[in-house]
């Protein structure tokens, strides 16, 4: 069932909305960046969580990338793994692959996000990056905003674009496109999913009344998210202090406080309001939340276990010491 973005919609906005019932304990991830955080060439990422109410569930996710694998053919960019323990015994409960789940996961966020900030009348979605998240954010726009009629997907690699327009094709209307510039102009929904670090997203492309979702560190030029009626974002503490951010960058320069956002958490338990006028510039900063992963894969689990699917194996007949 992971490939059902249906689905993992719905996990992710219940996981939302359980954070801001407080019903979810999410620690910001912690970076270990190679051969520093600043001027990575790989890292790995801890975001433990746990996942309370009718879900119950603890877990992590071990989230790494690698530039080098960017460069060898059939090698994933990202590599990562899902571990759930028993929230009780805290005996471990399964490890799996996470990196399809973080394609579907990161994707659902910005899903979510244009179903609270997204015009009603949003016709033309601009996609930047046809990597792996490309792919799943066709499927997370078209199922979340159903007025949407086209998507340009852009990439600096027009034939990656290409590709992925053709796997569409015949179900949605996947436009492939090599200038940002051109596809944004005319978007009601611009979306960035890049390994971009540095912004490459100007103001002067954004419609007044568009909705833009960043899904990495800083793609965006500062003045879009300051100049937004509407600031969001998934994890305040998380990105405030998570240095190479956007939004650590505007806290730096006390040109943004707390205050000022909301988080999709507080826009799904209905604690802050979404767009409110056609007439609004909606912005969302999104960074990935482990609590999001862990209910994805903790549904997986679930349906492994229904099915059959999987391996058991022992750590252990009995504990050595105790």
């Amino acid at each position: 069932g992971l490939l059902d973005m249906k689905m993992v919609l719905g996990i992710t906005e219940k996981t939302f909305k359980m954070i801001g019932e407080g019903q979810i304990i999410n620690p910001p991830k912690t970076m270990l960046g190679m051969p520093n955080n600043e001027n990575w060439t790989s890292f790995c990422m801890s975001m433990p969580s746990y996942i309370g109410g009718d879900v119950d569930v603890a877990g992590f996710k071990w989230a790494s990338e690698s530039v080098f694998n960017g460069t060898q053919p059939d090698m994933p960019y990202g590599v990562d793994v899902v571990m759930l323990s028993d929230p009780k015994t805290v005996y471990p409960k399964a490890i799996m692959d996470g990196t399809l789940i973080t394609a579907m996961r990161t994707s659902a966020a910005a899903g979510v996000a244009a179903k609270y900030l997204a015009s009603k009348n949003s016709k033309k979605a601009c996609l930047v990056g046809a990597g792996v998240i490309g792919r799943t954010m066709v499927m997370a726009m078209m199922e979340a905003v159903p007025s949407l009629e086209e998507i340009k997907l852009v990439d600096l690699d027009i034939k990656k674009a290409e590709g992925i327009a053709k796997e569409f094709e015949g179900k949605y209307n996947v436009i492939p496109c090599a200038s940002t510039e051109e596809a944004a102009k005319d978007a009601d929904i611009i979306v960035t999913e890049t390994t971009a670090r540095k912004p490459f997203l100007k103001a002067e492309w954004v419609k007044p009344n568009a909705t833009v979702i960043q899904m990495s560190a800083y793609e965006i030029e500062d003045e879009i998210y300051l100049k937004a009626d509407k600031k969001a974002l998934d994890n305040w503490a998380q990105l405030s202090h998570g240095t190479g951010t956007l939004i650590h960058k505007l806290a730096g320069e006390g040109k943004l406080t707390e205050d000022m956002v909301a988080t999709l958490p507080q826009l799904a338990a209905g604690q802050k309001p979404g767009r409110e006028s056609e007439d609004e510039l909606c912005v969302c900063a999104t960074y990935g939340i482990g609590s999001v992963d862990v209910a994805v894969a903790n549904q997986i689990y679930l349906n492994a276990l229904e099915k059959g699917i999987g391996k058991k194996l022992m750590l252990w007949d009995n504990p050595l010491w105790v």
